[in-house]
């Protein structure tokens, strides 16, 4: 495919996104009248339809379906083209994309990203932070290199390239009567207020299934889809809060609070997991940020749960 043929599958491919031509049209400053016209010579030449007119807008065609998914493998094949180019003059520039929890977005992926761009200063981060599910479908349709993502749903799209096992933990103000313990089981914290993820965090849904075989009942004072809004909110009450151990970092580092594992036998580990789009080469850039995550990953692995 020679690349000034690259402008209108990009037109083809903002409208899919966009699911209405005059919503690309803007997107791309283009008059939706040119556009339209550039998406028809596309279907003359194709013998085929790309889209079809709903009322709740452009809807693609099976035949469609098949043109988008090879523009978006061409999209990704060339960005792995330049970035193999880009790495002959040593990694100058580059662009990573990546889908992420939360939990790592706020201080493990940020951290990362600072030291590799102290090495590659003109390498740039797309981050997207997300839940597990909108993640993997980030990888499937190329709007992710790499997703890095607490206890993502079995996928067969999905290579694995590493897993850190991780442990749940309680987060409360440091003068909280239970910050003089080392560790805690559940049943403790159920004697305070706690503040909760919601239903979309995968911790979440490990604390639901260890209290579901447990007498314990939660008073759940604030329920929140923000660590953020979390932190702050047991910053200055006695309401407890839950977070994996990476997702802790930035509170273990904050005076203000006090950050105490979960007993083994109240709740399992579950896996934080750096993974691609299966049978997926990946950008350079991507390919290195990989490794590096993974070395950072595997020192986490070596180290003692410590407070």
């Amino acid at each position: 495919m020679a690349l000034r043929n690259m402008r209108i599958w990009r037109y083809i491919d903002e409208v899919a996104r966009a699911g209405s031509v005059r919503q690309a049209a803007e997107r791309l400053s283009l008059t939706p009248s040119a556009l339209l016209r550039r998406i028809q010579d596309v279907e003359y030449d194709l013998g085929a339809k790309i889209f079809e007119r709903h009322v709740s807008g452009m809807q693609l065609t099976a035949a469609g379906e098949i043109l988008i998914r090879w523009i978006r493998n061409q999209n990704a094949d060339l960005r792995r083209v330049y970035s193999q180019i880009e790495e002959l003059a040593g990694l100058q520039r580059g662009e990573i994309r990546i889908a992420c929890s939360q939990a790592v977005g706020r201080g493990f992926l940020l951290q990362e990203i600072l030291g590799f761009r102290e090495q590659h200063p003109q390498v740039k981060f797309h981050v997207n932070v997300t839940d597990h599910s909108t993640a993997l479908r980030a990888l499937v349709t190329y709007d992710s290199d790499l997703a890095l993502i607490f206890r993502p749903e079995v996928s067969a799209e999905m290579q694995v390239i590493t897993s850190l096992g991780q442990r749940m933990v309680a987060v409360m103000a440091a003068n909280h009567p239970l910050a003089a313990k080392e560790t805690l089981r559940l049943r403790e914290c159920a004697d305070y207020p706690v503040a909760l993820p919601d239903t979309s965090f995968g911790g979440r849904e490990i604390i639901e299934n260890r209290l579901a075989t447990s007498s314990a009942k939660f008073d759940i004072a604030l329920e929140a889809n923000s660590f953020e809004m979390l932190g702050g909110f047991v910053m200055t009450t006695d309401v407890i809060t839950f977070q994996i151990e990476i997702g802790a970092m930035g509170w273990r580092a904050d005076s203000r609070f006090a950050v105490r594992p979960i007993s083994d036998a109240d709740t399992p580990y579950g896996p934080l997991v750096l993974g691609h789009l299966k049978g997926r080469t990946l950008p350079v850039a991507a390919s290195r940020f990989a490794e590096r995550l993974t070395r950072s990953m595997d020192s986490l692995r070596a180290l003692p749960s410590a407070e």
